[in-house]
């Protein structure tokens, strides 16, 4: 491995563990806190990958099957879909305010990590909504009614 990346992992879990440049780590402690810093990174990879792929799945299903054929959701997605068909206000600008709400009420009652990236996924999501094309699918109703409950995860 190359020298100048262990001297920067070495100073990161020397700072984490809260040591001074005198104090020297044990071999033990340097590889425990090393694989820590590799497991926790690879967790937030991960959880980074599927909160992509959950926005462009509900985003797919959004718009290539529900909106375009008149077809309404439930809960907050479905909430923001009929204040849409009423009043016109963009669709993005709806999933963010109306889920505000519930992601202070996260934060409160789950937790700050929990919040933020609900905060990351919603707004990916009204992203996605608000800006890539996706194909509308079909026209017959029931498929639209089973693929795009699918690919919001409701089915």
């Amino acid at each position: 491995m190359n020298p100048q990346f262990l001297n920067i992992i070495r100073k990161q879990v020397e700072k984490a563990l809260g040591k001074t440049n005198q104090e020297v780590l044990s071999s033990y402690k340097m590889a425990k806190k090393n694989y820590q810093v590799r497991k926790s990174s690879l967790h937030i990879l991960r959880d980074a990958a599927f909160i992509i792929m959950g926005v462009l799945s509900a985003g797919f299903g959004l718009k290539g099957f529900l909106i375009p054929n008149g077809f309404i959701d439930g809960g907050i997605t479905g909430i923001s879909l009929l204040i849409h068909i009423e009043s016109d206000i963009p669709l993005a600008l709806l999933i963010v305010t109306i889920n505000l709400p519930f992601i202070l009420l996260g934060w409160q009652q789950i937790g700050r990590i929990f919040s933020i990236k609900s905060i990351i996924a919603i707004s990916l999501l009204a992203f996605i909504v608000a800006v890539l094309p996706y194909p509308v699918v079909t026209n017959d109703k029931l498929l639209i009614a089973v693929f795009g409950g699918f690919f919001l995860a409701q089915a």
